[in-house]
């Protein structure tokens, strides 16, 4: 019985290291991964994590436990929100894990003092009071029966009913409006609480007080907007 065939030694040649191409590609999908915001946010945090260690003779990366624990609490006497330094270890964290070192955040010391942080700073925010329907139908009647005041009607209206973000509503295409039996059926392409982009439908109903349906559909025609963007600039 003939035996296998073998490959000669060394004739297969292994790398750990991608092609710069195949490298930019990576990183590209890589940075995708968070939300525009989320990366100007980490990038400013890293930034002010750096400055603290340059002042204070500490390296930024790879980080001590004892520099990270040091700068949260700096942070906190500073006066900063609970939020804001919970967001700023995060970033730390990221970019440690982009750069391949070893993780900081993840020491006994640097958890207990952000949780001391937590206790002590508080993590509840203030919050807005909500508008009513009282509130809009009074926001409603004020606003002017010009173009300008169509549009804000429409704008603040389905906004209100569907509880839609400002991203959300500004991002809106009349492809993404449907006529339904009940009111409206409006798909959100993309929104801050689904960062993969599969989109999602809000069902927006005709409504007794505020008519949202009513308002869109007075401002779509009055402007003439058939296609594109649903709120857009009114100029004189």
């Amino acid at each position: 019985m003939a035996e296998p065939e073998t490959l000669p030694t060394g004739s297969v040649h292994f790398v750990d290291t991608l092609p710069a191409e195949a490298a930019a590609i990576v990183r590209a999908y890589q940075q995708a991964s968070k939300a525009d915001s989320t990366v100007r946010a980490y990038r400013s945090d890293v930034q002010v994590f750096q400055a603290w260690c340059a002042r204070y003779g500490f390296r930024a990366l790879p980080a001590s436990p004892e520099a990270v624990a040091g700068f949260l609490a700096a942070e906190a006497e500073a006066g900063r929100s609970s939020s804001t330094i919970g967001r700023r270890l995060a970033a730390i964290r990221y970019g440690h894990k982009l750069a391949k070192a070893a993780d900081p955040t993840d020491d006994e010391d640097v958890r207990a003092t952000m949780k001391g942080i937590r206790r002590r700073v508080g993590t509840a925010p203030t919050q807005k009071a909500a508008a009513t329907v009282d509130v809009l139908q009074m926001l409603l009647a004020r606003t002017p029966d010009t173009l300008t005041g169509k549009r804000d009607r429409a704008l603040l209206a389905l906004g209100f009913a569907g509880a839609f973000r400002r991203s959300e509503l500004v991002a809106l295409n009349v492809e993404d409006l449907r006529e339904d039996p009940e009111g409206l059926r409006v798909t959100v392409r993309r929104s801050k609480v689904d960062q993969e982009g599969r989109g999602f439908e809000k069902a927006i109903p005709h409504g007794r007080f505020v008519r949202p349906v009513a308002l869109v559909r007075e401002w779509l025609d009055a402007a003439g907007i058939s296609a594109g963007p649903v709120f857009r600039p009114v100029s004189r």
